[in-house]
């Protein structure tokens, strides 16, 4: 039973494992440079050898100030990954790798065989989340939620990926709300990732290039962080006037419906019901977020079922001006 479950915690790994592309990380990380001068970053679900985070981290190491980089990965490469010095060998700042393998020429970075798996659970892989000032990775979507309670229950800065869905997860929404997490730049358009040779895709959103290697995209990933970046505190530009007409009230909920952020009423401060989508857009000083307008059982999160006229609709974040 323990072979079965083994293998099968293997096969979902693989499923889950999507290398995200160096130009989105870079995109990404331009917005973040000062968070990370004389910090220790761990990429927790990492393999050094495949994984462009560790790339970007490594060739940027000395213009970022970093002071430490460590990796770790789940199942296909068990080891840690520190890295304490790059060379400069350009002279810029910067350090063009043609192979990780060179890092260990210096005595100041080294490779540790893992115990265990290399499980962001497993007490090794915990250690290196205490000894990290901030966690950059793309963590595996299947546990998303408990990957994501870690970094909250261990107070720990974070820039991750994950599905935009997940900003209503009841482990997740609250922490929105209260401003603990938010999005952060997002992508340019819609990510695509390499997967391994045994990923086993379908469908229009997974191909396989004239070189052989497998593709998978998404139109639902954002950046999920808690540095806190210029962006959340740029005002949203509003021009709609309110009027009853163009905005239509839930049944069993007093707010209105706003179908797209760009069309909330400029002149309208009670509660209005507007796309999860808003997030991307979101800024503290201008809105509150009341809660969420979603199907299910209702609570102090959950205020209502989104429905007008009989209709439901899709799920709502509950937000109010701030006067």
């Amino acid at each position: 039973m323990t072979k079965n479950k083994n293998l099968h915690m293997a096969a979902k790994a693989k499923q889950d494992e999507f290398y995200t592309q160096i130009a989105d990380i870079e995109r990404e990380l331009y917005h973040y440079q000062k968070f990370f001068v004389g910090k220790v970053v761990l990429c927790n679900c990492d393999d050094p050898y495949k994984s462009d985070f560790f790339k970007y981290f490594t060739i940027n190491f000395n213009r970022l100030k970093l002071k430490k980089l460590i990796a770790t990965c789940y199942a296909s490469s068990p080891i840690r990954f520190d890295v304490t010095e790059v060379k400069n060998f350009n002279g810029d700042g910067a350090t063009y790798l043609a192979n990780v393998k060179c890092l260990l020429d210096d005595n100041k970075n080294f490779v540790t065989y893992l115990e265990g798996d290399g499980d962001f659970r497993s007490p090794e892989c915990v250690d290196a989340l205490n000894e990290a000032d901030i966690v950059v990775t793309n963590p595996p979507f299947s546990l998303f939620r408990e990957y994501f309670a870690q970094l909250i229950h261990y107070d720990k800065k974070f820039l991750i990926i994950g599905n935009m869905n997940a900003i209503t997860y009841k482990e997740i929404f609250p922490l929105i709300m209260s401003n603990k997490a938010w999005l952060g730049y997002g992508f340019k358009k819609d990510p695509h990732f390499k997967v391994p040779d045994d990923y086993e895709g379908h469908g229009s959103r997974f191909w396989i290039d004239k070189h052989g290697q497998k593709w998978r995209s998404f139109g639902n990933l954002h950046w999920f962080t808690n540095l806190d970046i210029r962006k959340r505190h740029e005002n949203i530009s509003l021009y709609m006037e309110y009027s009853p007409e163009l905005y239509p009230r839930y049944d069993n909920y007093d707010a209105i419906e706003v179908s797209k952020t760009a069309e909330i009423p400029k002149d309208y401060f009670g509660v209005m019901g507007v796309p999860i989508t808003f997030l991307d857009k979101y800024n503290p000083d201008q809105f509150e977020i009341l809660g969420k307008i979603d199907s299910g059982k209702i609570d102090e999160y959950n205020l209502a079922n989104p429905i007008i006229n009989g209709r439901k609709i899709f799920k709502r974040i509950a937000i109010r001006r701030r006067e």
